[in-house]
């Protein structure tokens, strides 16, 4: 005996109509569970349905092109009765490939906003953009969009109206939108006072071949969907990025202990950092904060985003509740989100909710770089490698561990002397973890 299983779109955390750009399967083909159905991409990721029991494709529902939303069906499939799941309708976690950038933003510099809530407004209306009038709102002059892309511009600041839409009967896409963002830093959008965007000169065009042999490529959808949120994070934050150095040497003769006491589990300085950027967020209340409009949210919980290096590119996942958890806590969480970056198993409600993120260089070199904020966060902390340096006692030069950090802030919310307070306190915590105790 056998029976038929639905295959539902999973959760996809803020995202809805995710096009579907890939069919992995075909009707009377024999599937493993948790093997992938079809891909959806969205601005965030690249996901795989996946299928939630092993058996025979019966029937495709969803098709190439589709928009599909959480619980949408995919698929159904004929299983014996015996190998039929508990839960027909449940769905594994959905498969993510990373947008490549996070506000390391895309490269290892500048991290993605890949967890940018959707209610949050841009602060700060690029030049081709204008508060709509309600005139614009009277029937035949409302812009083509689906919801999702609606608040895809709000986030972007852009006034729909000016868009032009590519897709049947005008409609406007996500893509649409973000060339029109690209367009305008460039300068090729009119601005509603007559300009031109940034004014910005016209993008250099140049036959590379007359200098040498070159191949082309072209940039994968997320990259190219990612490179609008760099250009509109560095465009619209005024960024300043505070150096600065920290003592790790107790610090790191703690975290070797702690290593050798817990052999299951690898105790990194990652986890130091995290909670001394928890005290710093409870000490300075502002970097843990987002403007909405001209209101500053402060936020009363302490998550934190990390940049993960994948063979696909840079995630940022989000440890929650920090200021709740220890450091072997902290260690198991850090290294199973890591894994799960690695194995592209992240959910996008995995990347939602940052406080503040963190982007560490250590394990590849570096002495300092200026990591590009992820909206709607106002800082994000960059670190490089450490190095033992003479540094001076009072009495006489003693070898030191000293770990650069650089943080870049939101110059609107944030002045200079707070973030040079706020990096000097997260050195003093790692330079004594007992103050973390006060």
């Amino acid at each position: 005996m056998s029976e038929l299983i639905e295959a539902r779109v999973p959760d996809l955390g803020s995202d809805s109509g995710v096009p579907v750009i890939e069919l992995l399967v075909n009707v009377g083909e024999t599937v493993k569970k948790d093997q992938g159905l079809l891909t959806l991409e969205s601005d965030k990721a690249t996901m795989e349905v996946p299928s939630p029991v092993s058996g025979e494709i019966i029937e495709i529902i969803a098709k190439l092109g589709d928009e599909l939303s959480a619980g949408d069906l995919v698929a159904r499939i004929k299983v014996s009765a015996s190998a039929a799941a508990p839960a027909p309708a449940a769905v594994a976690a959905p498969v993510l490939a990373p947008a490549s950038v996070a506000a390391p933003a895309a490269a290892p510099q500048a991290p993605i906003p890949a967890s940018t809530p959707a209610t949050t407004s841009a602060p700060a209306p690029l030049a081709a953009v204008h508060a709509p009038d309600n005139s614009e709102l009277v029937p035949g002059k409302v812009p083509y969009a689906s919801p999702a892309v609606r608040v895809f511009a709000r986030e972007l600041g852009v006034d729909l109206s000016q868009v032009k839409g590519s897709e049947r009967g005008g409609r406007i896409s996500k893509e649409d939108v973000q060339q029109f963002v690209k367009a305008t830093l460039a300068g090729g959008v009119p601005s509603a006072g007559g300009g031109s965007g940034l004014n910005l000169i016209p993008w250099p065009q140049v036959d590379f071949s007359k200098f040498g042999p070159v191949s082309s490529e072209p940039l994968s959808r997320i990259k190219k969907l990612s490179g609008a949120n760099l250009a509109r994070n560095w465009a619209m934050i005024p960024h300043v990025t505070q150096f600065d150095e920290a003592d790790i040497t107790e610090m790191d003769v703690f975290r070797k202990k702690l290593g050798e006491e817990h052999k299951d589990v690898k105790v990194t300085p990652l986890v130091f950092l995290i909670k001394a950027a928890v005290a710093g967020l409870k000490k300075f209340p502002n970097f843990n904060a987002s403007l909405d409009g001209d209101n500053l949210v402060l936020k009363q919980y302490f998550h934190i985003g990390i940049a993960v290096d994948t063979p696909d590119g840079l995630v940022v996942p989000v440890i929650r509740d920090c200021d709740k958890k220890g450091l072997i806590e902290l260690s198991h969480e850090l290294a199973a989100i890591s894994v799960k970056a690695r194995e592209k198993k992240l959910t996008g409600a995995d990347m939602q909710g940052g406080c503040f993120t963190i982007s560490s260089l250590g394990g590849i070199g570096g002495t300092a770089f200026t990591p590009i904020i992820n909206a709607p966060e106002v800082a994000i902390l960059g670190v490089s490698k450490s190095q033992t340096k003479p540094v001076w006692n009072g009495a006489e030069f003693a070898p030191k561990l000293m770990l650069p950090l650089s943080l870049s802030y939101d110059h609107r919310v944030i002045d200079g002397a707070a973030a040079a307070r706020f990096t000097a306190y997260m050195a003093q915590v790692l330079a004594d973890l007992r103050r973390l105790l006060v």
